[in-house]
């Protein structure tokens, strides 16, 4: 497993795409808490979650004390988070935000909802339209489940791969859901801010080169 940072009070992994953070409902399946407790031979607290189809930085306390202190600065929105993500169709304006209030509509999807939703608000960046790709940094400023996809959606750029919430004939030619949690900051048990980052997977890296070369 590809550890980011290690302390006496927490653990930062990449994860790969494809693996749950937690035991799903089916327990035979394996997750990334149930891999990482069996190599390390200690017990982890869980602090965050992202979905399962989307890899990069995720969070762990290795005690309960650590685990109240890190939680409690989610709870509270003070840990600044940034995705990088591939979505469909240039983007403009290049940098905004999409201010969108969600619910959840049955069977896990999530929608917008002006009426009944949660506030949620996600401020992005693109970093460069190429062709029918569009390679966006984003920072999810709430965090309503499946926020960032839901948002992208919204505004008629689902992000490639998912086959939730993008066409599914289109989402269907792609290996995996191009969302990657790349970059963290937060406060350790001392008060220290600490900026985690966890590296491009070769999937994000192979497509912008193929773009660049104009096979896009």
């Amino acid at each position: 497993m590809n550890i980011i940072y290690e302390d006496d009070a927490l653990l930062a992994v990449n994860k790969p795409e494809g693996i749950s953070v937690i035991p799903e409902r089916d327990l035979e399946r394996d997750s990334l808490l149930k891999q990482l407790e069996a190599e390390r031979k200690e017990k982890l607290f869980v602090i965050h979650r992202i979905d399962k189809d989307v890899s990069g930085l995720i969070l762990f306390a290795k005690h309960p004390p650590a685990h109240r202190h890190f939680c409690l600065q989610f709870e509270r929105r003070k840990v600044d988070k940034v995705y990088s993500a591939v979505a469909h169709g240039a983007i403009e304006p290049l940098k905004g935000f999409i201010d969108k209030p969600l619910r959840e509509f049955g069977s896990g999807r999530m929608g917008v909802d002006v009426v009944k939703g949660k506030a949620c608000r996600t401020a992005y960046s693109v970093l460069e339209n190429h062709g029918s790709y569009a390679f966006v940094r984003i920072s999810p400023l709430t965090g309503r489940r499946h926020q960032i996809r839901v948002h992208f959606y919204s505004i008629g750029h689902s992000l490639v791969g998912d086959r939730m919430y993008g066409d599914k004939t289109t989402q269907s030619c792609y290996a995996r859901l191009m969302l990657h949690s790349l970059e963290m900051t937060i406060r350790l048990p001392n008060d220290k801010p600490v900026t985690l980052s966890a590296p491009l997977p070769p999937s994000f890296v192979e497509l912008e080169k193929r773009c660049k070369e104009g096979a896009c």
